[in-house]
This record gives C-alpha cells, structure tokens and sequence, in this order.
C-alpha cells in the first residue's frame, strides 16, 4: 500500500491487483487502537475515503503536545503489516489538526473552557455562527460561554459543526 503522511503531505503509488473486499472503520479500529496505545499515542478516528485515485484508509493520530512527522511514520511503518487483509488503496496517517470537530465527549473534554465557533443548520436569533467558550456538552445540548458571560444553549439537532477557534499570534508583538 501507498504511504501518506499528511503531515509532509508525500504520497506513493496504489498497489495494483488487489482483491476487492468490504472491509469497514469498524474492523480496522481495534488492530490501530492497539498500535496507537502501543506507542503512547491515542487513535483518533479511522474513516475510509473514496477518491479518484482510488480508497484511502485514514488514521488520525494525536497526543498530548500534538504529533509529529516521526510519529506519523512510526505508527505506519507499525500497523501497516497488521492491515494487509485490509481493502485500501493509500494508507493516511495524520493529526487530527488543531481545527479538528468537536464532536465527541473526550474531544469536549479537551476543549472544554476554550473558545469555540458553533456553526448552525438554520439561523437562530438571526445568526447561523456563534463564538464562546465551550461550557457544557451532552447527547442533547452544546452550551458555550458568550464574552458577556450569558450561557446559551444550542439544541445538538441543530448544530452542524462545533469547532475551536484558531488564533494565530503575530510574531511581532
């Protein structure tokens, strides 16, 4: 299989004459699991993708202080032999990226108390887009902190996308 590390952003050629077969994220998660807890390292999500090129199988990784190429390598160059029943065309290990969804508890409990960006289906009170610290998350509401410090509860149902706000510092300051 092909070697994608999106953190160089390098790629390989697919492998030709490989059996087709309908492997899922379900199957894969638990042989990554195993490799990503291995290394200290904590397995984010496993996604395939269909693109022109052909299947891509999606490993991110994360750990505390972010990843690194090297980390990226050494958990490819580990799991990789443990896929070879897998159907996949390029294997991707990544980061998840500092930009990565909010959508699961262990990802709120990183964020919690952070600014966050909520983005909605439908307008509510006129606007689609809200900023504040992320305050409380459950199965039913996202609730952030807005900077007069009112609490404003979101229906989960009609939230598209909760994400953390990204703030770049000039280096001049």
């Amino acid at each position: 299989m092909a070697a994608l590390f999106d953190c160089l952003g390098t790629g390989g050629e697919p492998v030709k004459g490989k059996q087709r077969g309908g492997t899922s994220a379900q199957a894969v998660e638990p042989i990554a699991r195993r490799v990503a807890e291995e290394q200290g390292l904590e397995l984010v999500e496993v996604a395939f993708n269909r693109e022109a090129q052909g299947r891509t199988l999606c490993l991110y990784i994360d750990k505390p202080g972010g990843v690194t190429l090297d980390d990226c390598e050494r958990f490819h160059k580990a799991v990789q032999p443990l896929l070879e029943t897998v159907d996949y065309d390029y294997l991707e290990v990544s980061s998840p990226g500092v930009d990565r969804p909010i959508q699961t508890r262990r990802d709120f409990e990183k964020n919690q108390g952070a600014q966050v960006e909520i983005r909605l289906f439908a307008p509510l009170d006129g606007a689609k887009v809200f900023q504040g610290a992320l305050s409380a998350m459950d199965e039913e509401t996202v609730t952030i902190t807005l900077p007069d410090g009112a609490q404003k509860p979101f229906p989960r149902k009609a939230v598209a996308l909760v994400k953390p706000v990204v703030v770049f510092e000039d280096e001049d300051e």
